[in-house]
């Protein structure tokens, strides 16, 4: 739901969504990361955006709202994305020094173990070298799955050196993307974890590197386009992986678990998400459909990071990427980060997130809006908790129905795929056939429902 208005010299757009999974992500992230991503709104909304499109002939209500929707998708997420890829650079640097010490102790340890002496449960990890060896046996799938990607097409003349350039790509951007998210997974969690803006970076120098290799030849800029995205696909991949396991491995380290148990559970798991994964989004694909894809219906859903990606890698091949946009929003990057700094310094409990900024800035509102309204739910409800006799037990419970949350809406989704792909028919389930009378109920059982379950769940924690 979103609503178009003029404002100030220009116009914007600000509307919300009925997403339970958005408000348990908001509840878990935690109300710094939602005011961070608020500010975000009010950069690209409320300040960049009317100013933007100034000027531009608002008067007739279907040109105010293409005109805003254009600047938004053509200029104001390449700002996000410059302050998405400060944001993410500067993280980088903070966090080397960790990476590197805990890469050194995980050697250390490979050999203490290997030399006979007793380490401890919470250090004894799959030995380094099996998983170095690993790593590199793993380069010859994504070699032909890479191939496989250029056979037949109009790019496979350059097949050896965009399959090399690419191996090599994966392996060591893949190696330091892999640490990053991973250690901000252990470090914050999941959900803080700078999946999009590490991703950014990832298609901008996966874009120049193959665009260098191939320039002065034949290669269709469509297609090297293409196989960038599937590139930085593999990466994502990488990063996604590393995400999820490293938070459970350091919800293993807190409960005192034996890593290499853990990691040979998660090895398994990857192999079963990877069989389970394909259908499900076939699932999806046949019910919604994505945004932007050819055939894309009323009810595709969002795919906002990848059209963005898409644009970037586009942007780069035919020289049109908005480079002043992207420095702008670098701009406004490093602005928030020394803010973020000094509040962390002199203060012990502000903060301003560059990382989250960025996200609100260049995600559509009606996604981001209702992240924070999470985020204040679940400071409400840890206040309440604090005062209670098993405070973290409240709090856990809080923690369970965020999640639970996430994962009802995320389930419920693919069973409604997968009734409207066999149905055949839009939406099968329908009550409404939509309209103000069907937003406004569908709001009120919104609320109602987030009440009962946070109604439910204190009730719960309280008992």
């Amino acid at each position: 739901m979103a609503t178009y208005f003029k404002l100030g010299p220009g116009a914007t757009t600000l509307g919300s969504s009925l997403s339970l999974a958005l408000v348990g992500v908001g509840h878990l992230v935690g109300l710094a990361v939602g005011i961070a991503m608020l500010v975000g709104v009010v950069i690209s909304y409320l300040i960049l955006l009317p100013i933007l499109t100034g000027g531009e002939g608002l008067g007739d209500p279907a040109t105010l709202m293409d005109t805003v929707d254009s600047v938004f998708s053509g200029r104001i997420r390449f700002i996000g994305v410059g302050t998405m890829a400060i944001a993410a650079i500067w993280t980088l640097i903070k966090i080397t020094g960790p990476i590197a010490k805990g890469m050194a102790e995980s050697f250390a340890s490979s050999r203490d173990r290997k030399g006979g002496q007793q380490v401890a449960v919470e250090e004894r990890d799959i030995p380094a070298p099996y998983v170095i060896g690993t790593i590199l046996v793993l380069m010859i799938p994504i070699g032909l799955l890479l191939w496989n990607f250029v056979r037949g097409t109009d790019i496979h003349d350059h097949m050896a050196v965009l399959i090399t350039v690419s191996v090599l790509f994966t392996l060591l951007v893949g190696l330091i993307i892999a640490s990053v998210c991973g250690y901000m997974a252990g470090l914050i969690g999941a959900s803080n974890s700078p999946i999009s803006s590490i991703g950014i970076i990832a298609v901008i120098a996966a874009a120049l590197i193959i665009a260098a290799v191939t320039r002065g030849t034949d290669a269709e800029p469509l297609s090297l386009v293409a196989y960038t995205l599937f590139t930085a696909a593999i990466v994502f991949g990488i990063a996604t992986i590393s995400n999820d396991n490293l938070q459970d491995l350091k919800t293993g380290q807190l409960v005192g678990a034996t890593p290499w148990k853990q990691q040979v559970a998660l090895i398994i798991g990857v192999l079963f998400g990877s069989l389970v994964i394909p259908p499900i989004l076939q699932v999806m694909l046949t019910g919604f459909g994505f945004q932007g894809m050819e055939g894309a219906g009323e009810d595709a859903l969002a795919a906002p990071q990848a059209a963005l990606m898409s644009s970037v890698a586009s942007g780069i091949f035919d020289n049109s990427l908005p480079w002043d946009l992207i420095g702008l929003g670098a701009a406004i990057g490093a602005v928030i980060i020394i803010v973020d700094e000094c509040l962390r310094h002199f203060t012990d409990k502000y903060s301003l997130s560059p990382l989250a900024v960025g996200m609100g800035m260049y995600l559509p509102a009606a996604i981001t809006i209702v992240v924070p309204i999470g985020a204040f739910l679940g400071y409400f409800y840890n206040r309440w908790a604090a005062r209670q006799s098993k405070p973290d037990f409240a709090k856990r419970m809080g923690t369970l129905l965020a999640t639970g949350l996430i994962v009802g809406e995320s389930l419920f989704g693919v069973v409604n795929a997968g009734i409207i792909a066999a149905s055949g028919g839009d939406s099968p389930l329908e009550i409404f056939e939509g309209g103000t009378a069907a937003k406004f109920v569908g709001v009120i059982l919104f609320v109602a429902g987030i009440a009962a379950a946070y109604k439910w769940t204190a009730k719960k924690a309280a008992s």
